[in-house]
């Protein structure tokens, strides 16, 4: 969890053996192994649970971090596969809501919730999946695949900000 000297935690969210789901976490790995993160940075693979991290950020006061950076795959049809963008967590369509990812809502309210209430800035980094298969299949497409280095470097070039 989160201490004192940490300003920026990278949330990696999605489910490995589930295709392009698992980009999160495959950004979060490529981090931690390609680059330097500043001081004061951690990356966490957050797997599916991403909740009862953002639990515990609510909820402590203590070691709070100033910003907050999600990395999920989405399913919109107006993007091509692999295409990594930035949202707006009040840019979620309320009827995009429950297609949206992020190990689901309530998630997406907890993050409005987290920015609102406590100062913390949150940043969602999204690519945009080919498919999402229906049974166990690990591994990214190759548009997803390729998004990982976009991601990371727009990660590296957030945290210069």
């Amino acid at each position: 969890m989160a201490q004192e000297n940490i300003s920026t935690v990278v949330f990696g969210c999605g489910n490995v053996v589930m295709g392009d789901d698992g980009y999160g976490p495959a950004v979060v790995d490529a981090l931690n192994s390609r680059y330097q993160l500043p001081a004061g940075v951690e990356a966490i693979d957050a797997g599916t649970g991403i909740r009862e991290y953002l639990f515990d950020y609510i909820l402590t006061a203590e070691g709070r971090p100033d910003r907050i950076i999600v990395l999920d795959a989405v399913d919109f049809p107006d993007r091509e596969p692999g295409d990594v963008f930035l949202m707006d967590t009040s840019a979620i369509p309320p009827k995009k809501i429950h297609d949206f990812s992020l190990h689901q809502f309530p998630t997406v309210n907890l993050l409005v919730e987290l920015e609102q209430h406590t100062g913390v800035r949150v940043v969602i980094l999204a690519a945009q999946v080919e498919t999402i298969p229906d049974e166990i299949t690990p591994g990214l497409s190759p548009a997803m695949s390729a998004a990982v280095s976009v991601a990371c470097e727009k990660v590296l070039h957030i945290l210069s900000e």
